[in-house]
């Protein structure tokens, strides 16, 4: 059996078209959509709303690590437009509907934090499965899937904004993570809460993994953890409790899905 992974699509359709040759089934784990570009600053959501000039000044704040500033920037181009959040669904829509028709059958996906997962019904079609705190068989193996991304402690969604990502409170992670039973391959957008795992090497910070992520393979010893989220990872792989953690890569950048083979 061999099966492709990739996550990070971030709005590469036309290496998501050619994830899936050679494999007898595609899992996808999140952020297909482009919401902005760091490497095409006229490219993404943001770029075509504001322009590359603005979303550069963005980028440059991000870059610099003053996050507070780039966030207060964002929010003053966002505070311009009249209806700025029909504006962005609009825009996430044209793109899922581009990323889907590329999808192969059978594909089956889990969203990340840079997606808006109440949309992705209405691109349902025979062949494509959306899971979150479930498990599926595929090649007679246990695929558990959760998706999203988790929250600081005591810290909630912000509501009202243009862009709804899909961030989770732990204790709302956690329970997608329970749901999963005698899991085989795990399959999530964010990493178990593994210090190598976590750390970005270029970004020059950590991300938030998931203790509950770290906590299932303590008790279930899954084959493999398969996830993807940070983009340039300290480890892009590392054994723990006899698991194989491995972080699939960037695919927007890479167009290289990871081949699962058993």
């Amino acid at each position: 059996m061999r099966v492709h992974v990739v996550s990070d699509v971030h709005g590469n359709a036309d290496a998501l078209a050619r994830a899936g040759d050679g494999a007898d089934a595609l899992v996808v784990l999140g952020d297909l959509i482009d919401f902005v570009d760091y490497h095409d600053h006229g490219g993404g959501i943001m770029g075509r709303v504001f322009g590359a000039a603005k979303v550069g000044v963005y980028a440059e704040m991000r870059r610099q690590r003053s996050h507070l500033a780039a966030a207060g920037y964002a929010r003053e181009l966002w505070a311009g437009l009249a209806n700025p959040r029909e504006l962005v669904e609009e825009a996430v829509r044209e793109q899922y509907a581009t990323l889907f028709a590329a999808l192969p059958t059978p594909t089956y996906a889990t969203p990340g934090n840079v997606d808006t997962p109440d949309l992705w019904p209405e691109f349902a079609r025979a062949g494509l499965r959306f899971l979150d705190g479930e498990v599926v068989e595929i090649g007679g193996l246990r695929f558990g899937f959760a998706g999203g991304t988790v929250l600081p402690e005591g810290i909630t969604p912000r509501r009202g904004s243009a862009f709804r990502p899909y961030l989770r409170t732990p204790e709302d992670f956690a329970t997608s993570v329970a749901a999963l039973k005698r899991v085989e391959v795990l399959c999530t957008h964010v990493p178990p809460a593994i210090p190598e795992l976590t750390y970005d090497v270029v970004a020059r910070r950590a991300e938030l993994g998931s203790a509950a992520l770290v906590g299932l393979i303590q008790r279930q010893r899954p084959r493999w953890s398969l996830f993807g989220h940070v983009h340039q990872p300290l480890a892009p792989r590392l054994r723990y409790r006899g698991t194989e953690c491995v972080n699939v890569g960037h695919f927007q950048r890479t167009e290289r899905p990871y081949v699962l083979r058993w």
